[in-house]
């Protein structure tokens, strides 16, 4: 080790450098008291507003470890973050969501790591919103909390989901529905939501990602992809292959007409379109899927086949995971069968 004094405008500092150091950055041209500034500067910033007793001398440049309250939170690691979830292949209008959330929060906090103002956000969300909601959230905040290395975001625990009951949906409350909508001027295009979603058991995700080529009329197939770049993802990040009956068939055959007509509509299902729609409405568009789930076993449908039409997970199915392999004609065949009818 060789010894070097560095004399700067306010003060001097002896530092104790590895003499190959030394003459690599010679060699390299870099300014080493330059770039010992730059460094130093880069990592108090981060320290900013703290008392000395929070500049912990184990904390080593780079990635900073959040050790001590009130540290700030660059942009840059809140853009690197957000870069590396857009990669995990998730959807466009989720990676947003969790951007938002996260926006929220940091500006809550006034972008600094604030334990005492972070537990009164949370509070915040408890009190205004349902516990789903509120574990959402939180999932995402303690997430991007433990990316920033928090030691105290392993301590946020989220409460237990509620016990859900799921809502009973006849063929009924699919007409109920269809009547309720029937003097609508866009009851073409709701009529053929209605039906394709409750007998195909599309998520309403997947519906609202839905475009004409991905519709195979003559055949009674839907495509659903997962793919991204393309603005289409599925929960479980695989596509498939999912039918609809011969009622679905004819209103969406002339729904897709209408809709290459010039009528002003941009998507087939667009979301917030479709979300105003149903704001009111005592069946939501994630009921025509349940609907689909109870009429396939009231009608002694297969379960293993039902999971696979409706995209569900197959980890922990020994059987799906490893035995039982359907090809799309295959899967027709039992749709098929199993006949489920609305109208």
């Amino acid at each position: 080790m060789n010894t070097y004094k560095y004399t700067y405008s306010k003060a001097k500092l002896t530092l104790s450098v590895d003499k190959n150091l030394i003459k690599m950055a010679k060699e390299n041209k870099i300014n080493i008291s330059h770039f010992l500034e730059e460094k130093l500067r880069e990592h108090l910033n981060l320290a900013e507003g703290c008392g000395r007793r929070d500049l912990n001398p184990s904390c080593k440049l780079g990635k900073p470890s959040f050790i001590g309250e009130k540290r700030r939170i660059s942009k840059d690691d809140f853009e690197k973050y957000l870069t590396l979830r857009n990669i995990e292949n998730i959807s466009n209008s989720w990676f947003c969501q969790c951007r938002t959330w996260l926006r929220n929060y940091l500006d809550f906090v006034e972008w600094r790591i604030d334990e005492n103002k972070t537990l009164e956000y949370f509070k915040s969300l408890k009190e205004k919103h349902s516990v789903t909601y509120y574990r959402k959230k939180t999932y995402q905040i303690r997430r991007f909390l433990k990316y920033l290395k928090v030691e105290w975001a392993d301590e946020i625990r989220l409460p237990p989901e509620p016990e859900y009951y799921p809502k009973r949906i006849t063929k009924k409350d699919i007409k109920d529905t269809l009547s309720y909508f029937e003097e609508h001027k866009l009851f073409e295009q709701i009529k053929a939501l209605v039906l394709l979603a409750a007998s195909s058991g599309m998520r309403p995700q997947e519906i609202y990602q839905l475009r004409p080529e991905d519709i195979d009329i003559e055949n009674r197939r839907i495509y659903i992809h997962h793919n991204p770049k393309n603005g289409q993802t599925t929960k479980t990040k695989r596509s498939r292959v999912v039918f609809f009956n011969t009622e679905a068939q004819e209103v969406l055959s002339d729904y897709l007409d209408y809709f290459n007509t010039n009528n002003g509509l941009k998507c087939l299902f667009g979301q917030s379109h479709i979300s105003r729609l149903f704001k009111d409405s005592k069946v939501k568009v994630k009921d025509f899927r349940k609907f689909f789930s109870q009429e396939w076993d009231r009608r002694g449908g297969p379960t293993s086949i039902k999971k696979i039409l409706m995209g569900h997970s197959l980890k922990k199915d020994v059987d799906l995971m490893h035995y039982n392999a359907q090809s799309p004609d295959d899967l027709k065949k039992i749709y098929d069968k199993v006949g489920i009818s609305i109208l």
